[in-house]
């Protein structure tokens, strides 16, 4: 060998040895002990079924380091029906997770886990995230919350739906794009660029349900509940047998403070998807609405019946057995939450 290549080939081959060496004796992620790995696949089948348990064994699973991301997020879908201050510490150090699908899902338990007013808190300092889509992400899980709950992150919040508008608007080819668009039109209150980036929606996907239901909420913010009503009935009339467009229609007349009308259509939305425990939630909401207790009761146990882990459901339910003195099912339905978790806050707040 050449003298002249000798030492710096000599110093390459010192400088990989370090490096080998460095990452044989570099720290890995500590491994979940055996039992804690092989139990993903039960903990999230405990969260997912209400099983005695679930709240440990799922927070459990999000303390891991070593979960992939796609595992990771899965557990998150299911935090919400699980709520504690665990529950949120979790999340919130998710918010910071390598992983985007992981920030995403954190982001999206943590808007179903705190109160508006907390939420900007949680999520106004993403507004200034290093990454775009971090940003907007952020935004739009902060779109529905008044100036008051927004507080100081009301401009930072302004500040990125200008950058997410810039984005989205040159987008018109791509349906998911401008029916976002059109969700921040309608937070400023620009009817016609909403309507006009809700109809290349249309075109783009004419089933598109989600673009309907803010058309009728687009006219209704103008001042023109005829029309709406009107698009409303055409809309039905194409298509009877839509459960979305039942529970739509529902949903605008009580909103027009027409609740036996909206009992109709709601009803006939559950009729329509039994499975969909939102439309059921909001037909019992109704039905107490026009004091039928008994049957939003009803109502309510059956979301349980089908997803014992709906801790919303469960939590009205008390709630209204509670009203009609029938304590016993209270006791029932809070031994249950507090074998899921006893560390929910509606028993340490002594429902």
């Amino acid at each position: 060998m050449l003298k002249r290549f000798r030492y710096p080939v000599l110093a390459l081959l010192a400088i990989v040895a370090l490096g080998v060496g460095w990452y044989s004796y570099a720290p890995a992620p500590p491994a979940a002990p055996a039992a804690v790995r092989h139990n993903y696949g039960k903990a999230l089948n405990m969260a997912h079924n209400g099983l005695p348990g679930a709240a440990r064994v799922l927070y459990q699973q999000l303390a891991r380091q070593d979960l992939s991301p796609a595992r990771r997020a899965s557990l998150y879908v299911e935090l919400p029906n699980y709520p504690s201050p665990q529950a949120l510490k979790l999340a919130k150090v998710d918010l910071h997770h390598e992983s985007f699908l992981v920030r995403h899902a954190a982001i999206e338990a943590i808007s179903q886990l705190v109160p508006a007013a907390q939420l900007s808190l949680l999520l106004g300092p993403l507004l200034e995230d290093d990454d775009q889509e971090m940003r907007f992400h952020a935004a739009r899980a902060m779109l529905g919350l008044s100036p008051d709950d927004l507080g100081l992150y009301f401009g930072p919040l302004e500040k990125v739906l200008d950058e997410y508008v810039k984005v989205l608007a040159p987008q018109e080819d791509d349906a998911d794009a401008q029916l976002q668009l059109a969700q921040v039109y309608l937070h400023d209150d620009d009817y016609p660029q909403a309507s006009a980036a809700l109809a290349r929606v249309l075109t783009l996907d004419p089933d598109n349900g989600d673009a309907r239901a803010l058309q009728i909420e687009a006219l209704d913010k103008q001042g023109k509940p005829d029309e709406a009503r009107a698009r409303l009935a055409e809309e039905l009339k194409q298509a009877p047998q839509s459960a979305f467009l039942q529970h739509t229609l529902g949903l605008w007349l009580l909103s027009h403070g027409q609740s036996e009308l909206a009992l109709l259509g709601m009803t006939r939305a559950v009729e329509l998807e039994p499975e969909n425990s939102d439309y059921r939630y909001e037909l019992a909401t109704t039905l107490h609405q026009l004091e039928q207790t008994e049957a939003a009761q009803r109502q309510l146990d059956e979301i349980l019946r089908r997803q014992p882990a709906n801790r919303k459901a469960r939590i009205l339910l008390i709630a209204y057995w509670k009203e009609t003195g029938q304590l016993q099912n209270v006791q029932v339905l809070l031994a249950e939450l507090e074998q899921q978790n006893p560390d929910d806050p509606a028993l340490q707040q002594g429902l």
